[in-house]
């Protein structure tokens, strides 16, 4: 992070250094945003960073997606990437959390509490067997004890999926599709083999993720000098996006598409030009 002196300016406001058992605080638990984002932007790990980003994401009416972080929030909220790239590592091998690739961008992957997806799992589950869809409770129970909890990587083949899920039913390919239908898997277009796992109902948000990257830095790039002070940013409120300021500004910073100069005035936050 760069410094750059305001002679102008009032002395700035201090970050705190979170530890997991605060991360539950009442301001966040309520719902409560006057907190300012530069006091709590960055964290002293991963995890922390993780948990406290969960616990702030946006309450979205009607949203059927569990709290997801963006990798790129993560690089945003803890000073060393390769820090960041092992801790998530090591958090994913330890099926603590799941990482999707997403459609928005090349580098674009969610973060999820395994134990968020494993719930939205069986409410998708209880949905379909609702419609009394044959064999649906036996196929979402084998594609969570056995797949899921096997596969790990954000991709699968078509023949190790149907090794896995053998292990419980004998494959059909109407089990397959009942999957795709539900969100959980789509086809690479790369590969027809493969298959990424998804997100279900997740579109929505991904919608809006272009739509607030983009209002965010045509913002800015109105701006006489393209810039704005985080304090005075964060207070904005976008039209095309129910995702928060918050959860932008902090995307749009780790994938550096903005950069942070610290001042006397507090956080600048400048488009970038490289």
């Amino acid at each position: 992070m760069e410094k750059v002196t305001n002679p102008e300016a009032s002395a700035g406001g201090k970050k705190r250094r979170l530890e997991e058992d605060e991360v539950g605080c009442s301001h966040v638990a309520n719902g409560d945003q006057s907190f300012s984002l530069q006091d709590e932007l960055t964290f002293s790990d991963t995890s922390v960073a993780l948990r406290m980003m969960r616990s702030q994401f946006p309450r979205i009416d009607q949203a059927s997606v569990p709290p997801f972080i963006l990798q790129s929030q993560l690089y945003s909220s803890v000073n060393d990437r390769t820090q960041v790239d092992r801790e998530l590592e090591l958090l994913r091998r330890d099926k603590i959390v799941r990482v999707f690739k997403l459609n928005t961008g090349q580098d674009d992957h969610a973060i999820i509490f395994l134990d968020d997806y494993l719930n939205q799992v069986d409410r998708i589950a209880k949905r379909m067997e609702d419609k009394n869809q044959s064999d649906t409770a036996t196929i979402f129970k084998w594609f969570k004890e056995h797949v899921l909890d096997s596969k790990i990587e954000p991709n699968i083949s078509h023949h190790e999926l149907c090794t896995l899920l053998s292990l419980g039913v004998k494959v059909k390919d109407a089990h397959i599709t009942l999957l795709i239908n539900a969100g959980l898997l789509t086809r690479q277009l790369i590969d027809p083999d493969m298959y990424w796992f998804t997100i279900p109902s997740i579109g929505k948000l991904l919608k809006a993720l272009r739509q607030g990257r983009k209002e965010l830095l045509s913002l800015l790039k109105r701006k006489r000098h393209k810039e704005m002070f985080l304090a005075q940013l964060e207070k904005k409120r976008l039209r095309y996006s129910p995702l928060d300021m918050r959860f932008h500004i902090r995307d749009l910073i780790g994938s550096r598409h903005l950069k942070t100069f610290q001042t006397t005035s507090g956080l600048l936050l400048r488009l970038s030009t490289d």
